[in-house]
Parts: structure tokens; C-alpha cells; sequence
């Protein structure tokens, strides 16, 4: 499979694949193909399953299969970028729930909880990610501009909800509340953080989707 990522800041993936690969991506995301692509719907397991339904994917995937050389792109949703990552297993790496956009086959996806999973469910968007492993590239939808950090051991970033992207597995995070009682109610940063712990490469972004939807609705005029 050779690729290409063209047209920042709404870009698409060009994929070109040899007789027989095949690619997978979530519900919605093909954009264009060539003819001589077959389409396979595809669900996986009950454990697959739930755990898509649960990080917010949808419950069915799509397979791509090209009979003779054939072309097919998947194109971001959101102002950003794609970013194309090799998944190997010595290298999963964790992504936000709506970061995933197409992969080949041999790239495994589960659903990633933190270690405590109430803070997980109730710390709002960007605390249920999925997990990425296998082997093969992957290719990730990431909102705005991106920033990246390398963690060393040890090393820790507190982040706002939302704009963690993307970090290597080997990475830790655990979601923190927001201590006293005037900077949650005056502070106007919600009541949780991200804490991530090094080792490992973390990828920020400057414009999580719920932030934009937020700030435009914000600006609408309410009814009367």
C-alpha cells in the first residue's frame, strides 16, 4: 500500500493498493475509490463490538479490497491534519475515540480505559480513547494544529479535556479533578484534567472538535 495526504487544512488520504490489500475504516469515511474496490461490512467479535459502541465508534467497520491495482481516499471530517502511524507490536499506540480514521487490515483496534475508570466516565470527552495495535499503518484525524511532546520518565503535562490526540501506550494518564472550590466554579476550566507520565511521545491539539461545536453554539442566538 502506498499512500499520499493531500489538501491540509481539510485533507485526505490517497491510498493506492496492489490485487488483493485491503483497508479498513470506520463507517462514513471513504470518500472516493475506484471501481474495482469491494466493500465488506465488517463487526468483528461481541467484545469488539461493545467496546466501539462504548468509545463512541460506530457498532460495524468497512473492509476495502482491491481486485487489480486499484485507488480509494479518506478524507478528515474536521479542519486539521492526517497523520499516518506505523503500529507494530512492540509500538500500539493510544488515539482519541474520534481520531481514527482508516488503517490497513492488520491493525487491531480495542477500546483504552484508564486505571480509574469513574473518573474516566464522568471527565467528559477525551478520557475513553481507543488503543491501536497489530501491525500496519494507521491513519489518524487530528483537530487544528498539533503540538508534540517527548516524555521522559517520569516527565508529566497536565492537559485540559480534550486536547490530547494521540501518546504512545507506554505513556500513563490519569485523570485528576480541579482542587478548591473557587476554581472550579470561577475558573472557567471545567472540573477535570489530564495528567500523562512519561515515557513516550504525546501529540496535543489546538482545536478539539466539542470546543469548536461549544464555542459556536455559544454564538447563536437563543431563542425567544
Amino acid at each position: 500500500m502506498k499512500y499520499e495526504i493531500q489538501g491540509e487544512p481539510m485533507p485526505v488520504v490517497i491510498c493506492q493498493l496492489q490485487d488483493g490489500e485491503s483497508m479498513i475504516s470506520e463507517s462514513g469515511a471513504m470518500s472516493w475509490m475506484s471501481p474495482n474496490m469491494r466493500m465488506e461490512t465488517v463487526g468483528g467479535g461481541a467484545g469488539k463490538v461493545f467496546g466501539r459502541m462504548f468509545s463512541g465508534e460506530s457498532l460495524f467497520q468497512n473492509r476495502y479490497t482491491a481486485s487489480g491495482s486499484g485507488m480509494i481516499a479518506f478524507a478528515s471530517s474536521f479542519p486539521g491534519s492526517i497523520r499516518a502511524v506505523n503500529v507494530t507490536p512492540d509500538h500500539p499506540v493510544v488515539v482519541q475515540k474520534s481520531g481514527f480514521l482508516a488503517s490497513e487490515t492488520g491493525v487491531e483496534l480495542s477500546v483504552f480505559f484508564q486505571k480509574k475508570l469513574g473518573s474516566g466516565l464522568f471527565g467528559g470527552e477525551g478520557f475513553i480513547m481507543q488503543k491501536l495495535s497489530g501491525n500496519g499503518v494507521a491513519f489518524i484525524e487530528l483537530d487544528g494544529s498539533t503540538v508534540e511532546y517527548d516524555l521522559q520518565p517520569g516527565q508529566q503535562i497536565v492537559v485540559d479535556t480534550g486536547y490530547v490526540a494521540m501518546m504512545d501506550a507506554t505513556c500513563k494518564m490519569e485523570v485528576q479533578t480541579v482542587k478548591g472550590v473557587k476554581n472550579v466554579l470561577f475558573g472557567g476550566e471545567g472540573l477535570f484534567n489530564t495528567v500523562i507520565t512519561g515515557p513516550g511521545r504525546v501529540v496535543l491539539q489546538t482545536m478539539p472538535l466539542n470546543s469548536f461545536v461549544g464555542l459556536i453554539a455559544s454564538r447563536l442566538p437563543s431563542k425567544n
